[in-house]
């Protein structure tokens, strides 16, 4: 429903063709395929349900998928094509970088996009109110991950980094957030060393955790195996915040030597009546326990048909329609406000929570931290 405003406009639609949804995710390397294959489930799962219930206003939703292999300069040109195609929205991404090529274009474009999986805070290079987020920011993703780090007593940490704007900002989030408390982050170059030379530098520094600010699976597979057998790291724990255990890949990748790294995940354990459902639909369509990235990919089409049944379906009445949108998602009750320091408008109210694969069962997740 629509908050703050007389009352939902009401609609009438001679045309009964689709209503065309540009999405976008990873689906070929370089890009992390797997996530954006959970992506793609979650949308399609909701699209299909929003369908079957008899569309927006009596109109189908259509998605028109392109493949963004984590290309800014890609997804970009995705965007003007589909801006052509007559698209009411944008809905998706997964990689950060990738996402604020997005948003930057389809701004100035006047399209309305809202993001699904990207977490990078500066999503935009000013403010804009055609651009919404699903996923929380950053910098309140990995300080939550820093205050779990501190509890577990691991204040002298490295991190072995690839240049990217998303790891330099991660990393200056728990530089930040460690210093205020004694702590120090050190960095070690992984296009400079091997695995076993990783391991001789985070041996000289002394550092108690090893976080993982690198690609997967290459070169963050061959880091975690050479850790794992170095004796002198034998208590060095190693740690993922950008989730890349979360997916089954890292699992046969790793075996038992990708269990007890710690990750961040935006997901709930207390999944109501609507997220349970929604699991079981996603996992019968993925074959394989869902991820968060799939509940948001489903939470986006949520958001987006009832912005639409409420407001519009042309674009500005969509972009219109962040501030005063709210609608029961899987994870929670969804709404967007202003964040201070984030130009889009943010579900503030977003679920965050530090997960591991347990060792004695690496299938299974366990909830070490919630934000």
């Amino acid at each position: 429903m629509i908050t703050g405003e007389p009352g939902p406009r009401r609609h009438t639609d001679d045309t009964g063709g689709p209503i065309r949804i540009g999405a976008l995710a990873p689906l070929s390397p370089p890009g992390w395929a797997e996530a954006g294959r959970h992506l793609l489930a979650g949308l399609e799962v909701g699209v299909g349900e929003v369908n079957d219930s008899g569309g927006v206003v009596g109109r189908p939703l259509e998605l028109v998928v392109r493949d963004t292999a984590a290309d800014p300069l890609r997804a970009s040109a995705a965007v003007e094509e589909l801006a052509q195609l007559g698209v009411a929205a944008l809905v998706g991404e997964y990689h950060s970088v990738v996402a604020r090529a997005v948003a930057g274009r389809a701004d100035a474009l006047g399209l309305p996009y809202l993001c699904s999986s990207a977490v990078l805070d500066a999503l935009t290079d000013q403010p804009t109110d055609r651009v919404a987020r699903l996923s929380p920011p950053q910098s309140r993703g990995w300080r939550i991950y820093a205050d779990h780090l501190l509890g577990e007593g691991h204040s002298r940490v490295a991190v072995v980094t690839q240049p990217s704007v998303y790891w330099a900002a991660g990393t200056r989030v728990l530089r930040d957030h460690l210093a205020a408390y004694g702590g120090t982050v050190d960095e070690i170059d992984a296009g400079a060393l091997t695995p076993a030379g990783v391991c001789d530098a985070l041996a000289d520094r002394r550092a108690t955790a090893l976080l993982l600010l690198v690609g997967h699976p290459h070169p963050a597979v061959p880091i975690v195996r050479a850790v794992r057998r170095d004796r002198r790291l034998a208590e060095v724990l190693i740690g993922a915040p950008a989730g890349q255990p979360e997916l089954a890949s890292w699992l046969t990748s790793l075996g038992p030597d990708g269990a007890g790294v710690p990750f961040l995940s935006y997901d709930s354990d207390r999944l109501g009546p609507l997220g349970a459902r929604v699991g079981t639909a996603l996992a019968d369509r993925l074959g394989e326990a869902p991820s968060f990235v799939a509940f948001e990919g489903y939470d986006t089409v949520a958001v987006l048909a009832e912005a639409m049944r409420s407001y519009g379906t042309d674009r500005a009445s969509v972009a219109a329609s962040w501030p005063h949108v709210t609608v029961e998602g899987t994870r929670g009750r969804i709404s967007f406000s202003r964040v201070p320091g984030i130009g889009v408008w943010q579900w503030a109210g977003a679920p965050v929570q530090v997960v591991d694969r347990d060792p004695a069962a690496p299938h299974r997740l366990r909830v070490l931290h919630r934000g």
